[in-house]
C-alpha cells in the first residue's frame, strides 16, 4: 500500500521518515487515545510530535531554513491513515507557524516558531471571517496604528485551535482605502482584548471556534513582515501547505481502500466472498486508480516546491482539489462495500467519512482551486 515511496519524487530521507512515522504511530498513540477529550488529545499529540522531531519537518526556525514540503506530506499521509486528529494536530502546527517560518524575523522564529516546532506551544492561523472566507478582500478585522503599537478590532471564525492555541497569527486590514492592504500579526493567547467567543462543534471532533478582538493591543514587533504585505504572506503560506492537505486526503483514501479490501476478502456472500463479485472488483479498481492518481499530483507539487522553490499555485491547487474530491468518492465506495458495518458510529470508514468532508472546503474550497488553475492557465497562455 506504500509503494509510491519508491517513486523518484522522494529522497532516501523521506522513505526513512515514513518508516519512522509508521513505527511511532504503532507504538505511541495508545495513551493519547485514552484521554477523555479532544483538547487534551490535541495537546498530547502536539507535545509527542514535538518530542519525536516530527513538527520541525513543517516549521522552519532559522534564517535560510525552508519547509520540506515532501516531508510534511509524507507525515500528513501517515498520520491521516492512522487517526484524523493526529493529522489535524500536526497540520495546524505547520499552518499556524507558516507565516512566521516563511516571513518572520529571527526573533519571531526563535520566540514562536521554535516553540511550536518543539511542541511547547500550539499555533493557530486566524484569517477566516463570517463574510471573508475565500474572498480575503472582504476582511473586516482592523488593525490601526497607535504610536508604537497596533490596536486590533474584529472577529475571526472557523479558527482551528481556537481556545487551545498559545499564539495566533492574525490577519487584519491596516488601511481602509485598499482592499488588499492587509497585515499579519502574532497575538499571544493571554493578550488583553483577545477572547474566545465560542467553540464550534463540527462533524468530526476538532478544536474549532470564533475569536474576538476588542481594542487588542500588540507591539509593532508583533507584525510579520512589512505593513500591507499580509495578503502575500497568507497566499505564500497556503501555497506551501496546500499540497499537504492533498496528502492528508490521500492518507484517508488509502485507509479506506485497505478497510474495503480486508472486508471484501473476508465477507462471505453468494457462495464465495465479496471480492469474487464483479461489481465489488470494479469499485476496488476505481478506488486504487484514484489513490495513485492523487499521490502523483500531491507529490509532484511537493517535489516541485522543494526542488525549485518556485510558486506552485496551479500544481498545489490541482493536488488539493483532486485528492480531496477523489478521497470523498473512495471513502464513499468503502462505506458501500462494508454495507451496514460502514455506517456504524465509530467504524473506521464511518470516521473517515466525517473526516474527509471538511477537507474539500478548508484552505480553499474545490471551486476556488479550479479558479486558481484556470487563472494560472490563462496567464501562461497570455505570456506565451
Amino acid at each position: 500500500m506504500s509503494n509510491h515511496l519508491e517513486w523518484p519524487f522522494f529522497e532516501p530521507a523521506h522513505r526513512a521518515l515514513a518508516r519512522e512515522a509508521s513505527a511511532w504511530l504503532e507504538s505511541g498513540l495508545a495513551p493519547i487515545y485514552a484521554l477523555d477529550n479532544t483538547d487534551a488529545q490535541c495537546r498530547a499529540l502536539v507535545a509527542a510530535m514535538g518530542n519525536a522531531g516530527f513538527l520541525r519537518r513543517a516549521i522552519a526556525t532559522r534564517d535560510g531554513e525552508v519547509v520540506d514540503v515532501r516531508a510534511a506530506c509524507v507525515l500528513r499521509e501517515a498520520f491521516a491513515y492512522e487517526w484524523g486528529l493526529a493529522d489535524f494536530a500536526y497540520a495546524m502546527q505547520g499552518l499556524g507557524s507558516g507565516p512566521i517560518s516563511l516571513h518572520g524575523s529571527a526573533d519571531q522564529r526563535e520566540r514562536y516558531a521554535a516553540r511550536a516546532a518543539s511542541g511547547q506551544a500550539i499555533a493557530a492561523f486566524a484569517i477566516s471571517e463570517t463574510n471573508a472566507g475565500s474572498d480575503l478582500g472582504a476582511m473586516e478585522t482592523r488593525a490601526r496604528k497607535d504610536g508604537n503599537d497596533y490596536v486590533i478590532d474584529g472577529e475571526k471564525t472557523w479558527i482551528s485551535n481556537a481556545g487551545l492555541a498559545d499564539f495566533y497569527v492574525v490577519f487584519a486590514r491596516t488601511a481602509d482605502t485598499a482592499s488588499r492592504h492587509i497585515s499579519a500579526f502574532i497575538v499571544e493567547a493571554g493578550n488583553p482584548g483577545l477572547n474566545v467567543a465560542e467553540r464550534i462543534e463540527v462533524s468530526s471532533p476538532h478544536p474549532l471556534g470564533t475569536i474576538r478582538f476588542s481594542s487588542c493591543r500588540v507591539p509593532e514587533s508583533a507584525r510579520i513582515g512589512e505593513e500591507g504585505r499580509g495578503m502575500g504572506i497568507a497566499l505564500a503560506t497556503l501555497d506551501t501547505f496546500r499540497p499537504t492537505v492533498g496528502a492528508a486526503a490521500l492518507g484517508f483514501a488509502r485507509r479506506a481502500l485497505a478497510e474495503a479490501l480486508r472486508h471484501a476478502r473476508d465477507r462471505r456472500a453468494f457462495g464465495g466472498t465479496l471480492a469474487d463479485l464483479d461489481a465489488v472488483r470494479q469499485k476496488l479498481g476505481r478506488m486504487a486508480l484514484s489513490v495513485d492518481a492523487s499521490a502523483l499530483l500531491v507529490y509532484r507539487a511537493a517535489w516541485k516546491k522543494d526542488t525549485t522553490g518556485a510558486r506552485i499555485a496551479s500544481e498545489a491547487a490541482m493536488a488539493k482539489s483532486f485528492a480531496t474530491e477523489s478521497a470523498q468518492r473512495v471513502i464513499d465506495d468503502a462505506v458501500q462495500i462494508l454495507g451496514a458495518r460502514g455506517v456504524v458510529r465509530g467504524a473506521v470508514v464511518e470516521e473517515l467519512y466525517r473526516e474527509i468532508r471538511p477537507l474539500r472546503i478548508y484552505e480553499g474550497a474545490t471551486e476556488i482551486q479550479h479558479l486558481i488553475i484556470a487563472r494560472e492557465l490563462l496567464a501562461g497562455e497570455e505570456g506565451s
